[in-house]
């Protein structure tokens, strides 16, 4: 089996530095450098397409550019390449997202994957207008889901639940194929539904040790409902012809955390609601020192960026050797990103993947045989 790779489209801007925002926080200055605009995402989305990376993620909230709207206008200037679209359930009604999803599957010819966000952050969520509680959050995309499904299936739906409620809903044209949901999320409340409802699971980049006692929890959970679920991860990187060259990278973005911007950011995400920020916070500890918390593995982005905040450095060997530990894990499917985005999808896809292609572990999903990128590894 082929390992899977996505890339990831930064609506919220992108730079030679560290674009912080997410989980209640706003975007970074450096955002501004370069300026999401649709003719910058596609550049990424066409090197991603050629590079051999399946999809690409798009994030959700205040701080970055509708996802929705932002991916279907780039899938234009992309003939193959899947948009991973994350959305919130408790914004759109369960009908009305179900039918967005079909229209964007047949205008698209099948390139829609859905990453479900439930929302980890109220204050956040009450700017939108959704008052409920966490728990609550998770428990209405159970029931979002169980009525997307039904309908993608051709079902017609009534159901009346705790928090939504449907009456004759279906239909007219159902998407084929059916989007696959993606879905993270770290509380006890969360793996239920990861369990009951998702096609793939989301995990930040935790050390591969508390990595594999998460997977080992959600696979438990789905035998439970029947079910089977596959694992993903989601990871910057920074991978060089050296090691050297790639630590001097990772330094060179820590020395432009502004200690203002840090305590700031830190202190905003310390209010988190999300079981994951707390963990992925646990890592760094808001200190400098000691980032690399597992060979290869650094946790600097963090200290500036909600959300995944570890990277993969490393050379492209390493890199390449970590991907694998996490993979003997039971992790297929990888979820990367870089600082910016455009060069280090090519590092990545011209230094890293060669080297799986080498070894049996992936192949480029876009071509019938091997491709010179799988044949020769990069070098500068």
């Amino acid at each position: 089996m082929s390992l899977t790779f996505h890339w990831f489209l930064p609506t919220n801007g992108d730079s030679r530095h560290v674009v912080g925002g997410g989980h209640g926080t706003p975007a970074t200055a450096f955002g501004r450098n370069r300026t999401p605009t649709v003719a910058y995402l596609s550049q990424i989305a066409r090197a991603a397409e050629d590079l051999g990376f399946v999809g690409v993620l798009t994030p959700t909230g205040a701080w970055c550019e509708d996802a929705w709207l932002t991916t279907a206008m780039v899938s234009r200037h992309t003939e193959r390449l899947k948009f991973l679209v994350a959305f919130r359930p408790g914004f759109v009604s369960p009908t009305l997202a179900a039918q967005m999803a079909s229209t964007f599957q047949r205008q698209t010819g099948g390139r829609l994957l859905l990453n479900v966000v439930t929302g980890g952050e109220s204050h956040e969520q009450r700017a939108y207008g959704d008052f409920l509680d966490k728990d609550a959050r998770y428990r209405r995309t159970g029931e979002f889901l169980q009525i997307v499904r039904d309908l993608w299936e051709g079902k017609t739906v009534d159901l009346s639940g705790e928090h939504l409620q449907v009456e004759d809903a279906r239909l007219a044209r159902v998407p084929d194929p059916v989007p696959e949901v993606y879905f993270g999320g770290s509380s006890p409340i969360a793996g239920e539904i990861a369990a009951r409802h998702v096609d793939v699971y989301l995990t930040w980049g935790e050390p591969p040790a508390q990595v594999a006692e998460k997977i080992a929890w959600v696979r438990g959970l789905a035998a439970k409902e029947g079910r089977t679920v596959r694992f993903g991860i989601r990871l910057h990187v920074i991978t060089r012809d050296t090691a050297e060259q790639a630590w001097t990278e990772a330094h060179k973005l820590l020395d432009g955390f502004d200690p203002d911007t840090v305590k700031s950011v830190q202190a905003g995400l310390a209010r988190s609601e999300s079981e994951g920020q707390r963990r992925m916070l646990a890592l760094h500890g808001g200190n400098r020192e000691d980032l690399e918390i597992h060979p290869n593995l650094w946790a600097g982005i963090g200290l500036v960026r909600g959300g995944a905040g570890t990277a993969l450095v490393g050379s492209h060997d390493e890199v390449a050797e970590r991907i694998k530990e996490y993979h003997a894990l039971g992790i297929d499917e990888f979820v990367l990103s870089g600082y910016p985005h455009l060069e280090e999808a090519y590092w990545f896809g011209e230094g890293v993947l060669p080297r799986l292609a080498a070894q049996g572990l992936w192949q480029h999903p876009f071509a019938p045989t091997s491709t010179p990128a799988a044949q020769v590894p990069f070098t500068s």
